[in-house]
């Protein structure tokens, strides 16, 4: 269980830096007060990690264990590209923190509820728990979510600016693309010819559509001045 919470804290924490999660952190404690803030951050992060976390149970119960591993490092792959391009706020969550005036609490924990359904980190808790113990999955990517936010929160009180987003999501995407190449080295050997071949396929598509939809984000953004305005897309 101790493995289990340490790599999904750290691979949840990476996953949440320079994620919108961490805007609309800075966006609400500019507003409201800090603790209220983390406090509906951990209750929602809570809440949708535990339901990933059941996804990711009954998942790794019935696919074998080695293509688990090969999709786990694909996904990984995909959350690398995914983090390098970057996030930004749609104009319905970085207006929500304007729009409060009575429960701060209720409002931070939907607001951040909803931000993470489909999230990289609620998929990435998923597809650790296929491969670690339930509970220490769990218990990791909250705090490690949490913590990622705390400190957005802290670096925003502190320095009244948002975190470097280009820097903190390049070192990020390495990252994952470690994380990703380490697991798929790790299932190679097991696969069969067929899976091998659909693994090496599946990789090659990933790499292709991940670098074509960085590569014309940016050059929309470019195209974009009122985009280009807002790094925070432009990673």
């Amino acid at each position: 269980m101790l493995n289990a919470l340490l790599v999904s804290f750290a691979v949840v924490f990476v996953a949440e830096l320079g994620d919108k999660s961490q805007l609309m952190a800075m966006t609400f404690a500019a507003k409201f007060k800090w603790w209220i803030v983390l406090a509906g951050i951990t209750v929602s992060t809570a809440v949708v990690h535990i339901a990933s976390v059941g996804i990711g149970y009954a998942l790794g119960s019935s696919i074998p264990t080695q293509l688990i591993t090969a999709i786990a490092g694909i996904s990984m792959l995909v959350f690398a590209f995914w983090t390098w391009r970057g996030d930004a706020l749609s104009d319905d969550e970085s207006t929500t923190a304007d729009r409060v005036t009575r429960s701060v609490f209720l409002a931070v924990t939907s607001a951040f509820f909803l931000a993470e359904l489909g999230d990289k980190t609620m998929l990435a808790t998923v597809t650790l728990t296929t491969q670690y113990n339930w509970f220490g999955v769990w218990l990791g990517s909250t705090v490690g979510m949490v913590a990622a936010d705390a400190l957005a929160i802290a670096v925003g009180a502190v320095l009244g600016s948002r975190l470097p987003e280009r820097a903190v999501a390049i070192g990020a995407t390495i990252l994952f693309f470690g994380f990703g190449g380490w697991l798929l080295f790790e299932a190679w050997p097991e696969l069969d010819g067929v899976a091998r071949i659909v693994t090496g396929a599946v990789v090659a598509v990933t790499v292709a559509a991940g670098l074509f939809v960085v590569r014309r984000a940016h050059h929309t953004a470019l195209a974009n001045p009122a985009t280009a305005k807002n790094p925070d897309s432009l990673v």
